[in-house]
């Protein structure tokens, strides 16, 4: 059985006469002799066994089936390209992944210019990226799933860990305007707050468990996902806290009310950023960790306060 599998050099003399429109530019773009190109797509046609370009033309025109092999052959250049330069990246110590966790607290106008300028600086480089809640950024970074991380409040950090801070955010307690609580027009009492349910961000991890973050009532939805807790919020389903910069709109349209706690004014939410001790970074996480340092100057910094969730 005839092998038709071609090299990549017939495809890239073939991906040339496609772009350049001609036998001869082709030849130029290339520095070889239009013979040598004439030459290499004749032998192509041949393993293929079907004509690439018609023939009795003035210039190339591809025929049916070329069509088909173009959008291959160009597939095929894209990804030896890209296995090329990953190669040169990891030669020259570049890391051929990143993997980052983020708490889900921290606002995407902080995150999402870091991973664009990331995705320019590094286009070699994958970024795998996990968001969790409370204690689950730290066990990513711990069980080394996770390069580096952004987590939220945790009291203290176990000896492996190196921390730095990484800005705070301001967390709102709202309910629905319907909401009991929402009809106080005076600072709620504590005793007020543990009648009614309580939504509170559970920690999918184990590094919490135990321990709870400004939790008054006694009966309590513990819900995973920030999203969840949001619509139920406007549900009326509960009461709790929510990071400001993502319930003002529901703010400024009354979906959601503030509500006046007796025992404290705002609740801050700190963040850190942290890496074990004893794991070696490369220089995109080296990049990466210094434009989250840059963009946690640009937010907020807010004075030390218990976390609530």
């Amino acid at each position: 059985m005839a092998d038709r599998t071609p090299s990549l050099d017939q495809l890239r003399v073939f991906l040339a006469v496609v772009e350049h429109g001609s036998f001869s530019k082709a030849a130029d773009a290339l520095d070889r002799a239009q013979s040598v190109i004439s030459y290499t797509i004749g032998n192509l046609e041949a393993q293929f066994g079907f004509a690439l370009f018609e023939r009795g033309r003035r210039r190339p025109v591809l025929t049916e089936a070329g069509r088909a092999v173009l959008a291959d052959a160009r597939r095929v250049d894209l990804l030896v390209s890209e296995l090329a330069a990953r190669a040169e990246g990891l030669a020259k110590g570049l890391e051929g992944e990143v993997s980052l966790a983020v708490d889900v607290m921290y606002p995407s106008a902080a995150l999402v210019p870091v991973l664009q300028a990331f995705a320019e600086e590094f286009p070699t480089t994958a970024l795998k990226l996990k968001m969790e809640a409370l204690g689950g950024v730290l066990s990513l970074v711990l069980d080394g799933e996770s390069g580096f991380g952004i987590a939220g409040p945790q009291g203290s950090w176990p000896d492996q860990i190196d921390a730095g801070p990484a800005g705070a955010i301001h967390l709102e307690v709202v309910a629905a305007p319907s909401h009991p609580l929402a009809q106080f027009q005076e600072q709620i009492p504590v005793t007020a707050l543990r009648e009614h349910t309580q939504l509170v961000l559970s920690d999918r991890s184990r590094m919490t468990e135990g321990r709870d973050f400004n939790v008054y009532s006694t009966r309590t939805w513990r819900l995973g996902d920030l999203d969840a807790k949001h619509r139920l919020l406007v549900a009326g389903l509960g009461w709790g806290s929510m990071p400001a910069h993502i319930i003002e709109p529901d703010l400024a349209n009354g979906t959601l009310v503030r509500l006046a706690l007796a025992d404290r004014q705002r609740l801050v939410y700190p963040f850190s950023l942290i890496r074990r001790l004893d794991f070696a970074t490369g220089p995109a996480t080296e990049w990466l960790i210094g434009r989250f340092r840059e963009a946690s100057r640009l937010m907020v910094q807010l004075p030390a306060q218990a976390p609530g969730i």
